[in-house]
């Protein structure tokens, strides 16, 4: 049994997309690799804030049908670079109950351990269900400085980073997204892992996200988030607003020199209760419109990396919306959050041109592959788990859009979605960095070749 400190996948729990296939032999492995991971790696593989995916990789490939054999391989690949845990603070984790010293040492990477800790005793004692709700979904100033956190927010002080690395990291959606995972697949000490490594993040995304929900609430009517996208890309204050220098092109660009702008536009998309399964599906439509069709012809077909964690995320949505003990309500506000963000993600990339031509003509290397050739080829994929994670939340859209296929707020449709299946296992089997970074900017497609005049 999965419990607050062991981990324990199992056929009962398979995810929102998964093969049908999967053995007890991929279960008892990915089990051990994951409880090998959760006592003795760090959430963050070193000082400047990296992420440990491997709790993202392993139930991704594991969903899709890996053999032990792959498991244990992608374990071992990813586990050489990680860091040990640090030393824990039994005081402080104790001291944590009192919600001025929970709010006093957020953002600070040194307590992770002492919060991972304080979480598992939660949850040992009061459920997963109920950690959630009361730190995280409450409503009150501790439960939004985590829910904030869950969105976006580095945690190292850009200072640390390489200069070459300055506009890479940024932690985009990272803790909600190793919630979802605890949450899709049942496991209460990834969730415990979650909520701690929100706490150790910035919170710097809550203010555009609390002055949104604000906005929002006095507009009476909402509009798709593909008209907004049509409209941000159109305004040339807020397309202009990220410069290719700036650090974090949210924060430090978009938010930085165009916010009521960023706000107003925002606010326009609103989620009403009796709506819920349409506006996961709409969110994700949207995300994987504008990350499919941001290509650079004659450039190789690559997908942003920002915009990429945009639709990684998106599957999470489905699996919250089957929670019986999360409310309406808060189902709503996440969902919310969720594509405010990924419209400032948008416009942090200089809001490029979707061209949905990249897609519809997409001509694959092996066009024989149906969705479980894909499936094979990228769990065989060598990398962190961004690959694998694409192809499983392109999957998941497929099946969660085809009842909105006339449904004009839903740019890609019918066989388009295998095409983009293709298209992302395609373009990190070519050659060059596997994603590109920042889209709509010029100076990110400089390195990467031209297509064959063959592709063109």
């Amino acid at each position: 049994m999965a419990t607050a400190s062991r981990i324990q996948l199992s056929l009962d729990h398979c995810g929102e997309s998964h093969v049908s296939d999967i053995t007890v032999g991929s279960a008892i492995t990915g089990s051990e690799v994951l409880q090998e991971n959760h006592e003795k790696h760090h959430i963050f593989f070193n000082q400047s804030g990296f992420h440990n995916h491997i709790a993202h990789h392993i139930p991704t490939i594991f969903a899709l049908g890996a053999p032990p054999s792959a498991i244990k391989k992608h374990y071992e690949n990813n586990k050489s670079y990680q860091r040990p845990s640090e030393t824990l603070h039994h005081d402080l984790v104790r001291d944590l109950h009192d919600p001025a010293i929970f709010l006093k040492h957020l953002g600070q990477e040194a307590y992770h351990h002492d919060y991972l800790a304080f979480f598992q005793d939660e949850i040992n004692c009061k459920g997963h269900e109920a950690v959630i709700n009361d730190y995280m979904l409450k409503g009150d100033g501790r439960a939004d400085a985590i829910l904030v956190r869950m969105y976006a927010g580095a945690s190292a002080s850009p200072c640390l980073w390489p200069l070459y690395l300055l506009g890479t990291l940024s932690g985009f959606l990272h803790p909600i997204i190793h919630l979802g995972f605890g949450v899709e697949f049942n496991q209460p000490a990834i969730i415990a892992e979650a909520l701690a490594q929100a706490a150790v993040h910035d919170g710097w995304i809550g203010t555009f996200l609390l002055e949104v929900e604000h906005a929002s609430s006095k507009i009476p009517d909402s509009k798709s988030l593909v008209e907004i996208l049509d409209q941000i890309r159109a305004d040339p204050k807020l397309r202009m607003a990220a410069h290719w220098d700036d650090g974090n092109k949210i924060r430090d660009g978009t938010l930085a020199r165009a916010p009521d702008k960023m706000i107003k536009y925002a606010a326009q998309w609103k989620v009403g209760l009796d709506e819920l399964e349409a506006k996961v599906a709409e969110m994700t439509n949207a995300a994987v419109y504008f990350t499919g069709g941001a290509q650079h012809p004659p450039k190789q077909i690559k997908f942003d990396f920002y915009y990429m964690h945009c639709v990684n995320s998106s599957i999470f949505f489905s699996s919250f919306l089957k929670q019986a003990w999360m409310t309406p309500e808060h189902k709503a506000r996440l969902l919310r959050f969720k594509g405010w963000l990924d419209l400032a993600m948008y416009a942090s990339r200089r809001a490029p041109d979707l061209l949905l031509d990249e897609i519809v003509n997409y001509r694959p290397k092996s066009p024989e592959d149906s969705w479980d050739g894909i499936f094979k080829r990228v769990i065989e994929h060598e990398d962190d788990g961004h690959a694998s994670k694409l192809v499983r939340a392109l999957k998941h859209g497929e099946e969660i859009c085809k009842p909105y296929n006339d449904d004009p707020r839903f740019r890609i449709k019918e066989e388009m979605w295998l095409k983009l299946g293709h298209m992302a296992i395609d373009s990190v089997e070519d050659t060059g960095e596997p994603w590109v970074r920042s889209a709509g900017f010029e100076e990110a497609w400089e390195k990467y070749e031209d297509r064959p005049k063959a592709q063109l």
